[in-house]
């Protein structure tokens, strides 16, 4: 596949790194010639200097033979310029653009990017996705990140082991025997530096970070045996009132949540403006680092403190300062990633990084086959896939077995009718129709790809 990426930027090198190492034919157009020297050494991928809605510069990075276009700049409107002439002169057939104004995105304007009006096929707005992420965090206690799978019968939870919890140094294996009420599977845990997929041997350790799969129905009974008691946030402080802050308010101030929200912004008119937009939300003017706005928010009271300005020091310092003076819980927005750990040592209890929601966000229209959903995992480590069985699949046939590769690939569930099967035994064979949830690293991708993929002629 020939695919055409608009931006060096994080979320840019993330998406030519995923799209490289899985052999497609990758150009970067950037005006940075010191980020495309970066990309080109790193990556194998074609970089090409130049403003990225210019045709001729478009032409150079092969726009005439591209299946694929994804706008990634720091603009907004020459993301979409971009797609309209790559439509128009080049005739590219799948265009995605990030959009990151909320005045594009005002739901006054829903048909702004129908296909009718603009060339644009599919719209990425990171502030949206990562308060949309968050919110769903939120509401269940001591997660970090929250999948929806499976028509929502099935979730991806995010979590950090708790020094007491029951679930604690028992071997995988044993787990179904020893909590009964519980059908989970472990996807992956990171422990320190190292991050990997166990196997039945491997045991849960205090302060691991771990993703586990679910069936939604025993939320309550999985946090319990994690020991958090509550499943809920209902007492917010959310520090930074930017774009993914006021996305964020806006969905806890929904009645169903039953949250109290609170914010602090440093800026005058960004706080006068989220006042004027949230109806329920109390706004604090201040400097989240001073213990005196702080404790005008009344940290005691609140079971969550997220904060996400647009500064990484100032997300893990307020958020710190925030539970010393009585906050349960602490979420940090983190562009580094290098700093998480730093950050988790230090205390932050969840970090979120808005690359990875990005790129997960955008390889839901990349991958190939008969896969329904796709979600980036620790950054670029591994990815969750959703992907069903068809008749002319190469996966009908085949055992659990067959597809496992230890450390590499695991079938975490399989869902046959209305039966949830987790980790399912090695002889499980599969059978059309089946849903499988699986994890992959990022280098046996393609192998996941060609499994599920419609053999030629039976589309």
């Amino acid at each position: 596949m020939k695919v055409i990426v608009l931006g060096a930027g994080q979320v840019g090198y993330s998406i030519a790194r995923y799209l490289s190492h899985e052999e497609n034919d990758v150009s970067v157009i950037d005006q940075s010639p010191d980020l495309l020297k970066k990309i080109g050494d790193i990556l194998d991928v074609q970089p090409v200097i130049g403003h990225a809605s210019h045709p001729d510069v478009l032409e150079r990075a092969g726009a005439r033979d591209a299946d694929l276009l994804i706008a990634v700049t720091g603009s907004d409107e020459v993301n979409i310029t971009a797609c309209e002439i790559g439509q128009s002169l080049f005739q590219i057939r799948t265009k995605i653009a990030r959009i990151r104004s909320q005045n594009y995105l005002n739901p006054d304007y829903p048909m702004l990017f129908s296909p009718h009006h603009l060339a644009i096929d599919h719209i990425i707005s990171p502030e949206s996705e990562v308060a949309l992420s968050i919110s769903r965090s939120l509401q269940i206690m001591g997660a970090f990140n929250v999948i929806s799978l499976v028509e929502g019968n099935i979730k991806s939870i995010g979590l950090r082991c708790p020094q007491k919890a029951p679930i604690l140094n028992t071997p995988l294996k044993r787990i179904p025997t020893l909590f009964r009420k519980l059908n989970l599977s472990v996807l992956c845990i990171t422990r320190g530096d190292k991050v990997f997929i166990p196997d039945g041997d491997d045991q849960l350790l205090a302060n691991d970070e771990i993703h586990i799969l679910i069936q939604s129905d025993q939320l309550r009974d999985v946090i319990a045996a994690f020991g958090f008691s509550s499943s809920e946030t209902r007492r917010v402080l959310i520090v930074g009132a930017g774009n993914i802050g006021l996305n964020l308010a806006h969905l806890l101030e929904q009645p169903e949540l039953n949250t109290s929200c609170k914010i602090i912004e440093r800026n005058p008119k960004q706080a006068e403006l989220a006042a004027r937009q949230l109806k329920y939300s109390e706004v604090l003017c201040g400097d989240a680092m001073d213990n005196d706005v702080l404790k005008e928010a009344t940290p005691e009271s609140i079971e969550t403190v997220v904060s996400i300005t647009e500064d990484d020091k100032v997300n893990i310092l307020s958020s710190l300062l925030a539970k010393r003076l009585g906050a349960t819980r602490s979420t940090a927005l983190l562009n580094n990633m290098s700093l998480a750990s730093f950050a988790s040592s230090l205390g932050v209890d969840a970090v979120i990084n808005p690359k990875s929601i990005s790129v997960s966000t955008i390889l839901q229209y990349i991958r190939q086959g008969r896969i329904r959903a796709i979600h980036s995992l620790r950054d670029d480590f591994a990815e969750l896939i959703d992907a069903e069985a068809r008749e002319t699949t190469m996966a009908v046939g085949l055992s659990v077995g067959d597809i496992n590769i230890e450390g590499q690939i695991l079938v975490a569930a399989l869902i046959r009718d209305d039966e949830y099967l987790f980790l399912p035994p090695p002889s499980t064979f599969i059978r059309m129709n089946d849903r499988l949830i699986l994890i992959a690293t990022k280098t046996s991708i393609r192998k996941i790809e060609k499994l599920f993929a419609l053999r030629s002629g039976y589309l």
